[in-house]
């Protein structure tokens, strides 16, 4: 089987084991999001993203546009709702936009100062 198809199919039973996690436990997070945590585990204890999961993540990031063509076609297929709404749904886009530059440019900052400490820090002698 080729690379792309095997790290696909790792993929989806990882969204398979995380769909089947959230129902079991009730959880209040959808199953794929609970797969990707999931594969995270894996992959911090593999220590190493195996080539066919790499391959596989190439090669649908390079075609992530085309999963934006089912949330436009429901765009135009709800236009009118969208139309009589958009006082609501523009406003949730400015807080959760300014929100999402806010937790990045903290994290940023945290980031930052967490190197600066770490390059502030004396190397270990030759006795150390």
């Amino acid at each position: 089987m080729s690379p792309f198809l095997t790290g696909v199919t790792w993929l989806l039973l990882f969204q398979c084991a995380g769909e089947a996690v959230s129902r079991l436990l009730a959880l209040p997070v959808p199953g794929p999001v609970t797969g990707m945590l999931l594969l995270f585990v894996a992959l911090r204890m593999r220590g190493r993203v195996p080539e066919s999961v790499g391959t596989a993540g190439d090669g649908l990031a390079r075609h992530l546009s085309l999963l934006f063509v089912p949330a436009g076609v429901g765009v135009i297929m709800h236009f009118g709702r969208l139309a009589g709404e958009w006082l609501p749904i523009a406003l949730a886009l400015l807080v959760s936009t300014v929100a999402a530059i806010a937790a990045s440019a903290l994290t940023f900052a945290a980031l930052a100062r967490r190197q600066d400490a770490a390059a502030d820090e004396p190397a270990p002698g030759p006795g150390a």
